[in-house]
């Protein structure tokens, strides 16, 4: 009780300085353009929103095209693309990584190569643990798997075995569920090949767009990121003709996949992110800099919340993106789908955003992420070819 009383004086104290902030500033968002986007999943404790964007992503593509709805497996892409990445990690000595995130070309990849199937078919884990789209945990699959593979692509031996695989495919099934090699989807029989040729997609009209100053624009690179290690290339475009082509996608009815940085203080767990300027918000009446730069996440997050539209941002440039990429202040963290644009009643513009955390946040699990934040946070895009600019 002692403790719970000293937290409560102490967000008394840190309050205080704020109490001089005008209240009601909440955001009435305006929907500019809305594209159709299939349910809101949820992750969970896995590292997989790489797949479950993915999915996303390919699930409105079919939307858009046929008007079907579909529910495709981000499990299945998980076991396919995770004895993917083990051959690669063994094949480089370990020197490379093997973890459970990943990319939009893992996804892509896995589909090209192994095909897809419906959430409804793949088969349960031998716990039931991780069966459906919101239960998914990874804690102990992943600890159980990482050392696993440290031993084997490590070990001093002279020549490897092929056991190894046997023995990964048996762990990740037994935590994932075995992949099926053929299914009856409403009446039909498929194998996963063929039921991803059945969704009218064309898989290689796909392709990544990036924003930096290490290589040269218009030219295609591989993003070192750490999560990207499929060396799937990106086109290279100014800042300004990346954030041209999103609008250009979405006003035209399609999707894009996002990867980028959500560590931000700006990217709220409320579903609103903005790119916050420091430097403004120790100038706002009632704060401080030590104030403003010592809270928590937590207590920037209720500040955020409480200044909602009157939030200042800083103005993402070409050259504040690079720095921070360079530094490592902009990471890769986090795949989601975007699928709209809104404005507040200030006029400040916003993607819409589809998360795989649930229908959390004031918006049931939707973010509106500002177009200064998209800007200076995105590590890649990816998009079908005839959405383009």
């Amino acid at each position: 009780m002692k403790k719970q009383a000293f937290l409560i004086l102490f967000s008394a104290f840190i309050w205080s300085g704020w109490a001089q902030i005008k209240t009601g500033n909440q955001p009435v968002f305006t929907i500019v353009k809305e594209n159709p986007i299939t349910s809101i999943k949820n992750q969970n404790r896995s590292g997989t929103c790489w797949s479950y964007a993915s999915l996303a992503f390919f699930e409105s593509e079919i939307l858009r095209k046929s008007g079907k709805t579909y529910d495709l497996s981000e499990m299945f892409v998980a076991n396919k693309d995770y004895m993917d990445c083990a051959e690669n990690y063994v094949r480089l000595h370990s020197y490379s990584r093997f973890s459970q995130g990943g990319s939009t070309f893992d996804a892509l990849e896995v589909i090209q190569r192994h095909g897809i199937c419906p959430e409804s078919v793949m088969p349960a884990s031998a716990s039931g643990a991780l069966v459906g789209d919101s239960l998914a945990n990874f804690n102990e699959f992943f600890s159980i798997l990482e050392p696993f593979m440290e031993a084997v692509a490590k070990n001093k031996a002279k020549g490897k075995s092929t056991q190894w695989r046997q023995a990964f495919q048996s762990t990740v099934d037994a935590y994932l569920g075995k992949c099926p090699k053929t299914f009856t989807y409403e009446g039909v029989s498929y194998t996963p090949q063929s039921f991803a040729r059945s969704l009218g997609l064309d898989w290689s009209e796909y392709t990544s767009i990036t924003s930096y100053t290490h290589h040269p624009f218009y030219t295609w690179f591989n993003i070192e990121a750490p999560y990207k290690w499929r060396y799937a290339l990106s086109y290279n475009v100014p800042m300004n003709e990346m954030m041209e082509i999103i609008d250009h996608a979405v006003m035209s009815g399609y999707t894009v996949a996002w990867g980028g940085d959500v560590s931000e203080d700006g990217f709220t767990r409320t579903g609103l992110a903005l790119s916050i300027d420091d430097g403004k918000m120790q100038d706002l009446e009632g704060s401080d800099a030590a104030r403003w730069l010592k809270l928590s996440k937590a207590e920037k997050t209720s500040v955020l919340k409480l200044l909602g539209v009157n939030a200042p941002e800083v103005k993402a440039t070409q050259e504040r993106r690079q720095e921070r990429f360079d530094n490592w202040g902009q990471t890769y963290d986090h795949v989601m789908l975007i699928f709209g644009i809104a404005k507040d009643q200030t006029g400040r513009e916003y993607y819409m955003v589809k998360n795989s955390w649930g229908r959390t946040g004031d918006y049931d699990g939707i973010w509106y992420m500002s177009k200064d934040y998209i800007a200076d946070n995105t590590t890649y895009i990816f998009l079908n070819k005839k959405a383009l600019k």
